[in-house]
């Protein structure tokens, strides 16, 4: 993540630091440790502590620091993996399980940003998904037969808000975007003053179980819990999700163009690697956020390169007057196209992760603390066997 030499994505940049006083005040009677201050663990953290759980969130750098920080934040009813897969994978009324829960993180958005007065820039935006050849159009085709059996609002249109060339292009709407730490600093805030505890610097480094009793062992101090959420976008040490799950690195670029020709829409392609493009403001300035060129993680010898043909794909159809930012980020890739969220294969009923959203992490991420906070609070979730981390 690069701005004139520094390490910044542009949702990290002028944003104040998230104080926390990061002292271990009160660790006694706490039902739950949550690994990772990300969206994930966050988004757990403030529905567990509203359900009444004592919570803490032990993060190791910062909130925000890892792929929340480098998001490009898209709230989508679609999915990376199409529904038509998902059905195929899945059957038809698990797909429709995915549709709802998707509607109901954004709904879930809405209500906290409403509910503690979140100034992220939240604006609904329609979506637009085109092809530009005809294997692209067949495959636009069967996106389009599997999302309207999932009972998604999708359509085909005539007109793209973007200057690009296509030949088949359908709008997706009641889509949405916002400044991702921005929220992230907004549901912290929320957390903490229902009495939740955030402790940055403090990496996890073992979690153990004596006598009966589960404790996190961390580089402040020592913590008995209830529970431990992994929400560290993979979990740390060898277990079979590291299997499960394809790490891959995608780029971003926040242009400032010379003709004001932003769109007011987010706007996807179908190609392999694919791009997308949305507007953001920040600080007063517009931005064109393009991202794109995408590739398994270690499978190119120069990612210098990535960023350029990026770069190069977005000059060919914008007046661009300079690239601003540019930043990566790392997602996981599940195997089947559903994310894992539940109890930690190989570990104690206790122990719970979510981890492989692949390109849909705010989602999925909102998605995690409503299934998890059904497991620890209830002991049982109606999404439990479709994300269970064990499925084969």
């Amino acid at each position: 993540m690069k701005r004139d030499g520094q390490c910044v994505s542009l949702w990290q940049h002028n944003m104040a630091a998230y104080v926390s006083d990061n002292q271990l005040l009160n660790t006694e009677n706490i039902d739950v440790v949550i690994v990772g201050g990300g969206i994930t663990g966050l988004t757990t953290a403030l529905l567990l502590q509203k359900a009444g759980k004592r919570c803490l969130i032990a993060e190791a750098n910062n909130l925000g620091f890892g792929t929340t920080g480098g998001t490009t934040c898209h709230l989508n009813t679609i999915m990376d993996t199409p529904y038509y897969q998902l059905i195929e994978n899945f059957g038809e009324n698990n797909a429709q399980q995915v549709a709802r829960l998707a509607r109901n993180a954004i709904e879930l958005i809405e209500r906290n940003i409403q509910e503690y007065d979140i100034q992220c820039d939240y604006e609904k935006k329609p979506a637009y998904l085109f092809s530009q050849d005809s294997k692209q159009t067949e495959e636009l085709g069967k996106i389009v037969e599997g999302t309207k059996r999932v009972q998604v609002d999708i359509d085909y249109v005539s007109s793209l808000p973007a200057p690009i060339p296509y030949k088949k292009l359908v709008k997706i709407p009641g889509q949405a975007q916002m400044h991702a730490t921005k929220y992230l600093y907004g549901i912290a805030r929320a957390f903490e003053k229902m009495g939740g505890q955030i402790l940055q610097n403090c990496r996890v480094t073992n979690v153990i179980q004596e006598g009966g009793d589960t404790w996190v062992e961390t580089t402040v101090g020592k913590i008995k819990t209830g529970s431990v959420v992994y929400a560290t976008h993979i979990p740390p040490g060898v277990n079979i999700l590291h299997f499960r799950c394809a790490p891959y690195r995608s780029y971003v670029l926040a242009v400032l163009l010379k003709d004001d020709n932003y769109p007011d829409a987010m706007v996807y392609d179908l190609c392999d690697p694919y791009h997308y493009y949305r507007t953001q403001v920040v600080d007063g300035v517009k931005y064109l956020i393009a991202g794109g060129e995408d590739h398994k993680t270690a499978h190119e010898e120069n990612t210098e390169t990535c960023f350029e043909k990026l770069e190069h794909y977005v000059r060919r159809h914008y007046d661009v007057d300079r690239v601003a930012f540019r930043w990566s980020s790392q997602y996981f890739e599940p195997a089947d196209g559903l994310p894992y969220i539940g109890q930690l294969p190989g570990n104690p009923a206790n122990v719970f992760v979510a981890t492989g959203f692949g390109g849909n992490g705010i989602i999925y991420g909102t998605v995690s603390g409503l299934v998890l906070s059904d497991l620890i609070c209830n002991g049982a979730s109606v999404h439990k066997e479709l994300f269970n981390p064990a499925r084969v």
